[in-house]
């Protein structure tokens, strides 16, 4: 995990000079991926205090459920949890002196190496905490990038999640290891070693970023293309709260194998499937999952990824049923979907995991919930229900597309190629010189068709 402290470290008694050899190694260790890895692991021991003024407890309690699985989950070993009211933050420490040093108290009875809050702290925030309760401080934001660093796999992961996580250190590079603050001599305008330290740091940071943007940018040109490349196609794409069964319900429609096991984040990468090939492509996407107060700059990292989101003709928005927080964790995606400018895009609601519910599902309760649009309730694992959702969605994607009725001469071989590859052929009739078809397609298809039967005629 994340720790940053202000105080010096023992071995430092005072900032290495930059001609020394030693800062600079330090600045390519910091700066290198590895370095910026959660350094808590499987021995770490852990305090969580889930902080908000909501006073339901059922609300209350799955708050806190959520941070203590993402602790676990990045491999923190959690050795007490409890939940604070706060009405007022505290604009030095959040929570207060008294209050701060009382969760710390008991932190430190039960054995804690580090305080784990449920808030989102400013630099200054965690500095002085951790000077007033004398712990390590981590807050929701590392614990979730320390999570998205764990399941990025390819390339652009890495590199979406490496800005997301340097962009975090920016303000926070004061005491990285070394006393940062600002030291000065007998002139008031000196500058001493320590401003010096974090300054070079800073430089070799934003230069890192540079290097990471231009990357990313290299990518998202290759994504562009390929998201271009299916601009013909229905494309229909998963979005939902972490964890709700989209990459299960994608491998379920698609026959994919797709790693879905159960836990937060495990799908950081877009992943596209072919759902029919039949009669045009229907292409289902499967997307980075929401968790409520996502940081934003893990938005904006994954902004290129999520496009797929945008520029999808359907969404397929996934809800686990069995979930008591399935409405807060429906109106996180709904706020999410707005936030990235598709709140115009079409919906489809999928209330999954109904296997795993206690009681019958109320019908009513979950129309309440999709708001009128086009709804199924199922378990991923039921290949009958499964195979009834795949019906409905192509019926679903092929109810936006034109129909043409046009003569197509023989002659035109490469328009007849092209409406057997892209459309669907409703009906068929042969005469003596060409053939009366009538297709249906979506629109960015159908001005294909029209424009090789315009240079055809």
């Amino acid at each position: 995990m994340l720790k940053f402290n202000s105080k010096p470290v023992a071995e430092h008694s005072e900032v290495p000079l930059a001609d020394g050899g030693e800062l600079e190694q330090l600045v390519e260790q910091w700066s290198a991926r590895e370095s910026t890895r959660a350094v808590t692991d499987e021995q770490s021991a852990c305090y969580v205090a889930s902080i908000g003024a909501d006073r339901d407890p059922v609300a209350r309690a799955a708050q806190l459920a959520e941070i203590v699985a993402l602790v676990e989950h990045q491999g923190g070993k959690i050795v007490g949890q409890e939940l604070v009211h706060l009405v007022k933050p505290h604009a030095r420490t959040l929570l207060g002196k008294g209050t701060a040093e009382a969760i710390a108290e008991r932190a430190r009875k039960s054995g804690a190496t580090m305080l784990v809050l449920d808030a989102e702290l400013t630099p200054s925030q965690t500095r002085n905490l951790e000077d007033a309760v004398g712990m390590a401080i981590c807050d929701r934001e590392a614990i979730i990038l320390n999570v998205f660093l764990k399941h990025a796999r390819s390339r652009r992961a890495k590199i979406q999640v490496e800005i997301a996580q340097l962009e975090f250190l920016r303000p926070r590079i004061r005491g990285v290891g070394l006393d940062m603050d600002q030291q000065t001599g007998g002139n008031k305008n000196a500058r001493g070693p320590g401003e010096t330290a974090s300054e070079l740091m800073a430089r070799k940071l934003d230069g890192r970023l540079k290097e990471l943007r231009h990357a990313l940018a290299a990518c998202e040109t290759s994504s562009q293309t390929q998201r271009q490349q299916r601009s013909d196609c229905h494309r229909i794409a998963l979005v939902g709260y972490t964890n709700a069964g989209k990459t299960s319900l994608m491998n379920a429609l698609t026959h994919a194998e797709l790693s879905a096991r159960d836990m937060p984040f495990e799908t950081l990468d877009t992943t596209s499937r072919c759902l029919t090939r039949h009669g045009g492509e229907i292409v289902l996407s499967d997307t980075v999952g929401f968790i409520r107060r996502l940081p934003e700059r893990l938005l904006a990292s994954f902004q290129s990824t999520l496009a797929e989101v945008t520029e999808a003709s359907l969404l397929l928005i996934v809800l686990d049923a069995s979930d008591p927080e399935r409405e807060l964790q429906l109106r996180t995606t709904l706020e999410l979907i707005e936030k990235m400018g598709a709140e115009r895009v079409p919906r489809f609601y999928v209330c999954n995991k109904i296997d795993r519910l206690a009681e019958p599902f109320d019908e009513q309760e979950l129309e309440n919930l999709c708001d009128g649009h086009p709804w199924a309730a199922l378990s991923s694992n039921d290949q009958k229900a499964v195979a009834e959702l795949e019906t409905r969605l192509i019926a679903a994607a092929r109810s936006r597309e034109e129909e043409l009725t046009t003569f197509v001469p023989y002659a035109a071989a490469s328009t007849l190629n092209l409406i057997y590859a892209t459309c669907r052929v409703a009906s068929s009739e042969a005469g003596d010189t060409g053939l009366t078809l009538t297709l249906q397609a979506p629109t960015a298809v159908m001005s294909r068709i029209k424009h090789s039967l315009g240079k055809a005629s």
